[in-house]
């Protein structure tokens, strides 16, 4: 089931805070005293009385409402919330948002949604606006997470363009959440800056990965697929900077039309000249966004590049880098290429369609985006 993680919806069944609040869920009405304060209270039976001292409530279904503030209604679209989950509440809009699930391994921070790329397939287009409430959110939201978080991702836009903020949230996850894995989606120009670059190693964070595109061996190709004249320089060297900062780095590649030609020739100069990177992602395209609206220019069936992708991985195999598939099914995959594929989809927009049903690879399969509605692989079918 697909996961709405901001909706509308929340009724508001009492006096509401003037602006949004961040606060973590719980479901122990014995919470301690000390802790109520950065809590919401989640009920899903009927209540008689609320407790004091939570700074709101959320009910599954309508009660008989005391004199407490900020006692809300949740539609059905945040079924899925839980103790230890971390929202933001809209009392205004009527909107949670789901900052955290402490279900899901796909936590994953929007920090903004500038960008100095304005790449032809980018599944989140830009936009150029002051969004700096959204750190500001994650700063409050960050020390109500469980210290036993696996993982969180970073994405933007490009979250470099925070500049020494992003340092400092760096910093902020690491005394919180020392271990929890972190991954931050940038294109790598801004790190053409060592001075910030090293802003970036200094925070020391234990476990810390950029995953940053770069989409061709050619600089004028990787240029015109970001819209963006010196972006690959400039991507090079950031990527540079990094590793000399000891910061690890994983190479991201997009395959479709106008990347898929030299896909193997972008393998062969990886082998060559970036060998020090901690990862290679060769990514099927997600259908939204400037993607969808380019598709019939961009778009491939993988089957058709089998050949191209099996020599990719096999080059970059062989220099001893680590190599993985995103983004695709199974059976649109040579088989021999299945041992490099991974589940990659965040589960918020992961689905799998009717052809999938019955078929013994299913849990092993990355399955398809949501919005992968206008176009499929013509070879998708079952294993039985």
């Amino acid at each position: 089931m697909l996961v709405k993680l901001s909706a509308r919806g929340l009724r508001a069944l009492s006096a509401t805070s003037r602006t949004p609040f961040v606060a973590r869920i719980s479901e122990d009405p014995a919470l301690s005293e000390a802790e109520r304060a950065s809590d919401l209270l989640l009920l899903s039976g009927e209540a008689s009385e609320l407790p004091q001292g939570f700074r709101g409530y959320l009910l599954r279904r309508a009660t008989p409402i005391s004199d407490r503030e900020d006692v809300y209604l949740l539609g059905s679209d945040h079924h899925y919330l839980r103790t230890g989950d971390v929202v933001r509440i809209d009392p205004a809009r009527g909107s949670v948002s789901a900052l955290y699930r402490t279900a899901s391994r796909s936590n994953t921070f929007l920090v903004t949604e500038r960008c100095d790329n304005f790449c032809v397939m980018c599944s989140q287009p830009p936009k150029f606006h002051d969004d700096s409430w959204l750190v500001d959110d994650l700063e409050q939201a960050i020390p109500l997470i469980s210290s036993e978080a696996t993982e969180i991702g970073i994405t933007g836009g490009e979250p470099a363009l925070l500049g020494e903020r992003l340092v400092r949230l760096l910093a902020l996850l690491r005394r919180h959440l020392p271990r929890t894995s972190l991954h931050v989606l940038s294109n790598g120009r801004r790190f053409a800056d060592g001075s910030f670059a090293r802003g970036i190693g200094d925070v020391k964070h234990p476990d810390l990965m950029f995953g940053i595109p770069l989409y061709s061996d050619l600089p004028e190709e990787h240029d015109y697929i970001v819209q963006a004249r010196g972006a690959f320089d400039e991507t090079v060297r950031g990527i540079l900077n990094l590793k000399r900062r000891r910061v690890r780095v994983e190479l991201r590649f997009v395959i479709h039309r106008e990347t898929v030609e030299r896909m193997p020739e972008f393998a062969r100069f990886v082998a060559r000249n970036l060998t020090f990177v901690d990862h290679v992602a060769l990514m099927g395209l997600e259908p939204v966004g400037f993607a969808r609206a380019n598709l019939e220019t961009l778009w491939i069936d993988p089957v058709d590049y089998q050949g191209a992708l099996g020599e990719a991985v096999m080059t970059l195999e062989r220099a001893g880098l680590a190599t993985s598939i995103y983004n695709h099914q199974l059976c649109a995959l040579d088989p021999r290429l299945h041992r490099f594929a991974r589940k990659s989809i965040s589960d918020w927009k992961n689905i799998y369609v009717e052809a999938c049903e019955g078929c013994r690879r299913k849990e092993d399969c990355g399955g398809f985006f949501a919005s992968a509605t206008l176009r499929r692989s013509r070879s998708i079918v079952a294993y039985t």
